[in-house]
């Protein structure tokens, strides 16, 4: 009997445990979470007072608060309940306590997600082992209905069709007014017409527009999404809302392509600021309209990272289940930082950090973590690769060729652990494989060969333009995609434009200082010389003429001090994810992008 009253009592204690670990994880989600909206909602504001540095400050504090709030957790748990010591039983019940916690919840896929990082930091154990983690949802997010709404249905009613447009433009209550909201709607049902063609008009009596409650902010814009329902048909698009030079609002363009549309959330742009109570309910939506992005990608997009990463993880385990290739050492020149490494069939490659660099770099391991941190936080505006960063992964070591364990034995011994019949790497990177420049360039036509020569200096200007100079600027640092656009991926040497000190290379003493290999002038840390990148970039005749067609501009000096001074003073550039030929009117005051996709 005394040994029945002490199982009992083991067991009630063992459930208090477990329900103060839940209770106390799940309020470390929920104040995570309320702050995430808080900071998101502010965007709105900002958007109207003009504010675009303040909304690039909220981009990046937000991607801090994760972090911070699963650190705080941790802490809590350690103090309060000696988290780090519990036996695993307590954990198995925190979980199922946990589950039922989360019904009726608005967010359950991301405290799903808090709960695996706050355990999986405290337990000590790698992810792909830990049976107290939610390694598959357990919780639907399919029915989850929003407080305001999902979306919002605008149906034209006697009125027509442009009053319909209207009362959709008008549902954002923006604090300032339209320009001349009339000419904006005529763009729009012109656009549409050009976009439709013979299938239009549409069947008003069988048509309706569904637009996503809250309207989405990046840089400069504000973007409306949504849907033309017309009986069984469903029609994607995009409207872009800016500032006109007197701080009204404009529609700057209107999407109707899917594709397009999908360039706004490619994997080389800043994360959107949005104030949604169900983001499953969104990502859900944006699918719909876009199938060829992924969830991991939208929530991405949507400032989500963590949750992206689980679904990322998940999918790429499901990719190893049903794929027999191995891991391969990536093509290209071989980096004097990070040893990359690919599987063929899955279109990623993941970077680990060596434990010694080649000749010429002076920095640290925590130094390259702090440069990619840096392009997380950044408007990446399009040309540079965002990243996927986790620890402890693992991989079975009878899908890794010998030639890529050989280089992370011989390379990066102190990132790697191998058990049983697993190799454990305990940091990299995940980025989207793209095709090296350099490769790119020596096998594709010749004029698929200049066209990427002529992206590659629009990608030097527009990195410039928001305060980014890549440092390392050779070919094989850059990538291009699918649509031939190039993305900017290695930024050991990554510099802020406002930290370099652009100079001319002084007149040699005598024509011997020339033919010398040491230089003749004093170089301090920061010193950058435009004029010596064609000495290295240009070998090629047909290369150095169309580049000095098209970019003669960037081995002079004077371009990257101008473009430095107007961000010392302030300005901030516009960027647009869209080519200029479907803006309905491009001021002069504006730079655009090429007429290219986007990945």
């Amino acid at each position: 009997m005394d040994n029945n009253r002490l199982s009992i009592t083991a067991s009630k204690l063992t459930m208090q445990q477990a329900t103060a670990l839940a209770d106390t994880i799940l309020a470390g989600f929920n104040k995570h979470y309320t702050m995430f909206r808080s900071v998101s909602a502010r965007a709105k504001g900002l958007f109207e007072a003009g504010d675009w540095h303040g909304i690039q400050n909220l981009v990046a504090d937000r991607i801090r608060m994760y972090d911070d709030r699963v650190d705080e957790a941790v802490h809590v748990l350690r103090r309060e309940f000696a988290a780090n010591v519990l036996n695993e039983r307590v954990w198995q019940y925190a979980k199922t306590v946990y589950i039922a916690l989360l019904v009726n919840h608005k967010q359950p896929e991301l405290a799903e997600t808090f709960f695996n990082s706050v355990s999986t930091k405290i337990l000590d154990k790698e992810y792909y082992h830990n049976e107290f983690i939610f390694i598959k949802p357990a919780t639907s997010t399919e029915y989850i209905e929003s407080e305001t709404g999902t979306f919002n249905p605008f149906y034209p009613d006697k009125e027509g069709l442009r009053d319909c447009l209207k009362r959709m433009l008008n549902h954002f209550n923006w604090r300032i007014p339209f320009a001349h909201q009339t000419r904006d709607i005529g763009n729009i049902l012109r656009a549409a017409k050009q976009h439709f063609g013979d299938r239009w008009p549409l069947n008003e009596m069988n048509m309706h527009i569904q637009v996503l409650h809250s309207a989405f902010y990046r840089n400069k814009c504000a973007y409306i999404f949504g849907q033309i329902i017309n009986g069984h048909d469903q029609y994607p698009f995009a409207l872009s809302i800016v500032h006109n030079r007197h701080g009204q609002l404009v529609v700057d363009a209107a999407l109707f392509e899917a594709k397009q549309i999908g360039v706004l959330f490619s994997f080389a742009r800043a994360y959107f600021l949005v104030e949604m109570d169900v983001p499953s309910a969104y990502v859900h939506f944006l699918q719909k309209m876009l199938p060829m992005r992924s969830k991991a990608d939208l929530y991405t997009m949507l400032g989500l990272q963590k949750q992206s990463k689980n679904i990322f993880w998940r999918e790429f385990l499901q990719h190893l289940r049903y794929s027999q290739d191995q891991f391969i050492l990536a093509p290209g020149v071989k980096g004097l930082v990070m040893t990359v490494f690919t599987l063929p069939s899955f279109p990623f490659v993941f970077k680990i950090i060596k434990d010694v660099f080649g000749a010429n770099k002076d920095f640290d391991k925590e130094y390259v973590r702090k440069k990619y941190l840096l392009v997380k936080r950044h408007d990446r505006v399009g040309r540079m690769a965002d990243t996927l960063e986790y620890s402890n992964v693992a991989l079975p070591l009878s899908r890794c060729s010998e030639e890529m364990l050989q280089e992370l034995r011989t390379l990066s011994p102190s990132n790697i652990e191998e058990k049983d019949d697993v190799i454990i790497i305990k940091h990299c990177y995940i980025e989207r494989r793209l095709k090296p420049l350099n490769l790119y360039m020596q096998k594709a036509s010749s004029e698929d060969k200049l066209a990427a020569v002529i992206d590659y200096g629009y990608a030097l200007k527009e990195l410039a333009t928001a305060n980014i100079f890549p440092g390392d600027m050779l070919y094989k640092n850059f990538g291009v995609t699918r649509f031939g656009r190039v993305i900017f991926y290695d930024y050991d040497e990554i510099e802020y434009m406002t930290d370099c000190n652009f100079r001319e290379i002084p007149e040699a003493p005598n024509p011997e200082y020339e033919m010398s290999d040491e230089v003749w002038y004093p170089v301090e840390k920061g010193d950058v010389f435009p004029e010596e990148f064609g000495t290295f970039l240009l070998g090629e005749p047909d290369v150095r003429k169309v580049f000095l067609e098209h970019h003669k501009d960037l081995l002079n000096p004077k371009f990257w001090q101008e473009k430095k001074e107007r961000i010392l003073s302030g300005i901030v550039e516009d960027f647009f994810p869209y080519p200029q030929s479907v803006r309905f009117k491009p001021s002069k005051r504006q730079i655009g992008l090429p007429e290219k996709g986007d990945a």
